[in-house]
């Protein structure tokens, strides 16, 4: 129980930090890194069924204490643990990383293997005795692994994903050693096991990138000793085991020695929507001739506008001068019509004056302002003051 909770608490505890730490960070296209070194942790499912041997032999110890309690109060005292049905542990490994083309990495590590299982039992005088059994494995490995383009996938916002495969071969230190004895396993010159995993570039800083691994191995080991030496009522047949199984797993790179980072493409592209403004460089030794140009340019300007007003102000009094005359003509006609006016209205008048009676005339009538005095006929003015 208390193991299962380390698990589900370094499970969380890796997930959330790399949740975390990827989630201000883009997504890259390619590892650019040539030469790298990498940390890898993990949790295994190990496929050790051999287990059921040590399993045996813990029920056949408790049988024999329950056997041997002379009383049921004895009796109620012994009691037993049994091992994980599943055996969990956390292997490490670390290594170096080569691309010698883009896309296709070749791997070189070594690691450590490590599950140890633990119980208590106790016998009818409350006496406890411990029993326990560990699987250890230094395995070293060559690793292949091809990043998969980004247009093979069909996440448009997807990070590198990538297969790799592996081999592995098993150095000293591979064993198994047990509260009853201890072997240890033969190495082979042509391996020990394979592995396949499927990988996925979630986060980058820098020369520093996270992947996250899922994958199987099979890891088959073998010793000249029987499993009878190292258990009771184990097999007496040569013993064999397996240190493969499920795996997660966390790899942090480092690269030692990276590719020149590509160009950004929206630099060069200036039709595209988008784009990047471009920073131009001026040289200071043409300063001078920079600025004859700026001012040669604007006294051609200012010609033009000078020019330009002077047609402008041509035009304008051209304009004027026919509006000018336009209007004299206007007046002249008008004047021309007002003086016949005039001349009828004198004609009307005199004309009134010469035939209309002197009775009919009011005596301080006034005469006509337009009238001129000249044109009075004397004969009437006399005949006025009789």
């Amino acid at each position: 129980m208390f193991k299962s909770r380390n698990i589900i608490s370094l499970s969380m505890a890796l997930l959330f930090s790399a949740t975390a730490f990827a989630a201000s960070e883009d997504k890259l296209d390619h590892d650019n890194s040539i030469l790298s070194v990498f940390v890898q942790p993990s949790i295994s499912f190990i496929s050790f069924s051999e287990r059921e041997y040590f399993q045996n032999a813990i029920d056949t110890i408790y049988k024999g204490f329950k056997e041997t309690a002379v009383s049921s109060a004895e009796s109620l005292n012994v009691a037993k643990q049994d091992f994980q049905k599943v055996n969990f542990c956390f292997p490490i490994t670390a290594g170096i990383q080569w691309q010698p083309a883009e896309d296709h990495f070749i791997s070189a590590g070594i690691g450590f293997i490590y599950d140890n299982e633990s119980v208590v039992l106790t016998d009818r005088k409350s006496h406890t005795h411990s029993y326990e059994y560990t699987l250890q494995g230094i395995p070293f490995f060559l690793e292949y692994r091809f990043a998969l383009p980004k247009n093979f996938i069909t996440l448009s916002d997807g990070g590198l994903f990538s297969v790799s495969v592996r081999w592995y071969w098993m150095l000293p230190g591979t064993e198994i050693y047990t509260t009853w004895g201890y072997l240890a396993a033969e190495r082979s010159l042509f391996g020990a096991g394979f592995g396949v995993s499927v990988g996925y570039l979630f986060a980058s800083w820098k020369d520093f990138k996270l992947y996250g691994d899922i994958g199987f191995s099979s890891i088959s080991v073998k010793s000249n000793k029987k499993f009878s030496q190292i258990v009771q009522n184990g097999p007496d047949e040569k013993a064999n085991w397996n240190l493969g199984g499920i795996q997660l797993q966390i790899r942090g790179t480092f690269g030692l020695w990276n590719k020149p980072k590509p160009k950004d493409d929206d630099d060069d592209d200036d039709d595209g929507e988008g784009k990047k403004p471009k920073v131009k460089f001026i040289d200071d030794t043409k300063k001078d001739s920079v600025k004859v140009d700026v001012q040669d340019s604007a006294k051609t300007d200012t010609g033009v506008v000078q020019d330009s007003s002077a047609v402008q102000d041509s035009s304008a009094a051209q304009g004027s001068l026919s509006a000018t005359q336009d209007s004299a003509k206007i007046d002249t006609g008008a004047a021309q019509d007002s003086a016949g006016i005039a001349n009828s209205l004198k004609t009307s008048v005199k004309d009134s004056i010469g035939t209309a009676p002197a009775s009919s005339a009011p005596e301080n009538a006034p005469a006509p302002q337009d009238a001129p005095q000249k044109s009075a006929d004397p004969a009437n003015v006399k005949s006025k003051g009789d």
